[in-house]
């Protein structure tokens, strides 16, 4: 047996654990949908049969004014206690085992979406939201811990087999306890014991409702990243308290929302904020769950084999592949489909108010939706090109048992996904092109690189079906001198065919020229100008992620400008312009186009012509650049149909 540390029971109060992974808790917007309770518990059920020790809800709104928003859970009515029912029935008849999150956004709630305004310790409003919170009152605080201790008693009647207390990321319990955002003057605010006395209470509260032999996890924040808020060693007392009051688990949580450093994206090294669960581990006797960019079996192994924490945490791993930890104890390490962190189909979905989904998985949150289902009617199919639409077509197509096979001009599998693994800190990129590849092979796929298919190939010929999945072309601008040497397009860079010098100016500033410009930065270019027409740069890219992109551009010196209002000329060492009325002129030592994308689909349009059956997928239908969400998706869906 593969990772086998994650697979020692482990006793929770009277709860056993069959491994010591949980499934951290993820918002993901299906109960609110139509047959929602039914498409949730499809969720959790699908995550539940493959091992994890114990799953965590998303946040479970206490009462109205602490809800996240439309979709979000609620246990704050007695009703809710027969609503949940099915789903953690649905979770123990797979052998699992799950917990409802006890939630209070505090002033990260949306009045838009409750209709009710935010509340808080004081009022100060959060840089993420518009609305300002209004302030507890002393009584409002009491019914508000007795709305967390309700919550609990209703979670526990519902069926779930524990409760965590939410008090991390920067939600109403973070709230109290940082002086950034607590500067009441009465006993829940100003010393750092008085700011503590709200997570303490509402812990005690919760231990009286459910009894001494119900498991109760706390979600603490191990580190807030916010300036001049709670210190580590406040936290650590925050830790030992907590352990009094009758917190059975701590589970480290890291960062506020609002926070300006990354916690969770891919740019965040793997297993980065470990050491910050296993310093509170040693503060207290109940085990630590030590979470946060950690996405393979064999790094949770390897954590736990240290001994210094007793449960690792993995949320949107869970998301990517529901199997993951089956994978690792039968050390089928090179089938798991790992999370890259890329945030696009789950928090930036979230934030748009759309269910979670997977870039890697579309499968993720349309369990009832996308089936695989054996074809009745075995098929010759071609895929014309090895990109992420062209993949996810042929994996599933072949894995339903069709004969398959998948052509590209290029030498590797991937497309433009060669282009993303190169960029400093998306290295994931490799792990999705891995995953590809096995897939591939376990199911039969023949696949053919460095070959150009032409309309006449014997493969066109014997083809039931052509799936056409050619990705796009850059779209070269209609400039006067576009044409020149030392004019470059991305691709040229991306695939080796041309380096640049020292000063390199880019035309576009999209996700596309926002990953060149990195890319070039960590080949060591001196000076990276960035000009394009619109003021803002990196659209496309998730609200998640965007910021960040921006900000790592901004600290590493690389220039912006925006509201080109004309390009006026190119030649071979500069570009001239109109930019607020005054003609400019750039000079560099070399000019790459990265200014939109074109479809790219002439040969669909050839087979077409001789009656074939084509259908065409991802970039080749819709130029929309380095968008392997949707190329995957309709990857997935047409797959199904064929």
């Amino acid at each position: 047996m593969g990772c086998e540390e994650l697979f020692k029971p482990l006793k929770i109060n009277q709860l056993t654990l069959r491994s010591r992974v949980i499934m951290g808790s993820m918002h993901v917007g299906l109960e609110g949908l139509d047959d929602g309770i039914y498409k949730l518990t499809e969720f959790y059920k699908r995550r539940a049969k493959y091992d994890v020790g114990l799953i965590v809800t998303g946040g479970a709104a206490v009462n109205p004014e602490g809800s996240g928003g439309l979709d979000f859970m609620t246990i704050y009515e007695e009703e809710d206690v027969e609503r949940w029912k099915p789903l953690t029935q649905g979770v123990h008849d797979e052998g699992g085992a799950i917990a409802l999150q006890l939630f209070h956004a505090g002033r990260y709630a949306y009045k838009a979406m409750t209709g009710l305004d935010p509340v808080a310790p004081s009022p100060l409003q959060s840089p993420i939201n518009p609305d300002e919170p209004v302030a507890l009152t002393h009584e409002e605080i009491e019914r508000t811990i007795q709305d967390f201790a309700q919550g609990a008693r209703r979670a526990k009647e519902a069926g779930f087999d524990a409760v965590e207390i939410m008090g991390s990321e920067g939600y109403l319990i973070n709230q109290f306890v940082s002086p950034v955002t607590n500067k009441r003057t009465d006993q829940w605010g100003g010393s750092f014991e008085n700011r503590i006395q709200f997570s303490l209470k509402i812990t005690e509260a919760v231990r009286e409702a459910v009894g001494p032999d119900y498991p109760v996890l706390f979600r603490m924040s191990g580190m807030d990243l916010i300036d001049q808020s709670t210190t580590e060693m406040e936290t650590l007392q925050w830790a030992q308290t907590l352990e009094k009051a009758g917190a059975d688990v701590l589970n480290i949580g890291i960062g506020w929302h609002e926070s300006r450093v990354p916690t969770i994206s891919m740019k965040v090294p793997r297993m980065k904020f470990v050491p910050i669960a296993e310093a509170i581990a040693q503060q207290v006797k109940i085990p630590v769950v030590a979470s946060n960019r950690i996405n393979d079996p064999k790094d949770a192994n390897d954590i736990l084999e240290k001994g210094t924490v007793k449960l690792v945490s993995m949320a949107r791993p869970f998301l990517a592949d529901p199997a993951i930890l089956r994978k690792g104890k039968e050390e089928r390490y090179d089938e798991v489909n790992t999370c890259i962190a890329c945030n696009q189909a789950c928090l930036d979905h979230v934030f748009e108010g759309k269910p979670a989904s997977c870039l890697v998985n579309p499968e993720a949150g349309r369990e009832t939706e996308l089936h695989m289902i054996s074809t009745e009617t075995v098929k010759n199919l071609l895929i014309v090109g090895a990109g992420p639409a062209g993949l996810e077509t042929a994996r599933v197509a072949a894995e339903r048992g069709h004969s398959v096979t998948i052509v590209d001009e290029k030498p590797e599998i991937g497309g433009q996904l060669n282009y993303s693994k190169q960029i400093p800190g998306k290295q994931e990129f490799y792990e999705t092109l891995r995953y590809y590849r096995v897939q591939l092979e376990l199911a039969g796929v023949d696949v053919q690189l460095g070959k150009r298919i032409e309309p006449n190939d014997p493969l066109i010929q014997r083809a039931d079906e052509i799936i056409i999945s050619t990705g796009i072309v850059p779209r070269v601008p209609e400039i006067e001198g576009v044409g020149m040497e030392n004019i470059l397009s991305y691709r040229d860079i991306f695939e080796g065919k041309a380096e640049t010098g020292q000063q390199v100016v880019i035309i576009g500033g999209g996700g596309i020229a926002c990953d060149l410009a990195l890319f070039l930065k960590g080949k060591g270019v001196e000076s990276i100008t960035l000009l394009q027409r619109s003021k803002s740069f990196a659209k496309g890219i998730g609200k998640t992620t965007r910021w960040a992109t921006i900000m790592e551009m901004k600290q590493l010196g690389i220039k912006m400008i925006g509201g080109i209002e004309s390009y006026k000329k190119m030649d071979d060492r500069s570009v001239t312009f109109m930019h607020s009325g005054e003609e400019k002129f750039l000079s560099a030592d070399n000019i790459v186009l990265a200014a939109g994308q074109l479809t790219n689909n002439e040969l669909a349009e050839s087979l077409q012509a001789q009656g074939k059956t084509v259908h065409i997928i991802g970039g080749a239908k819709d130029a929309l650049g380095l968008d392997a969400k949707k190329a995957i998706f309709d990857g997935a869906v047409l797959a199904r149909t064929l």
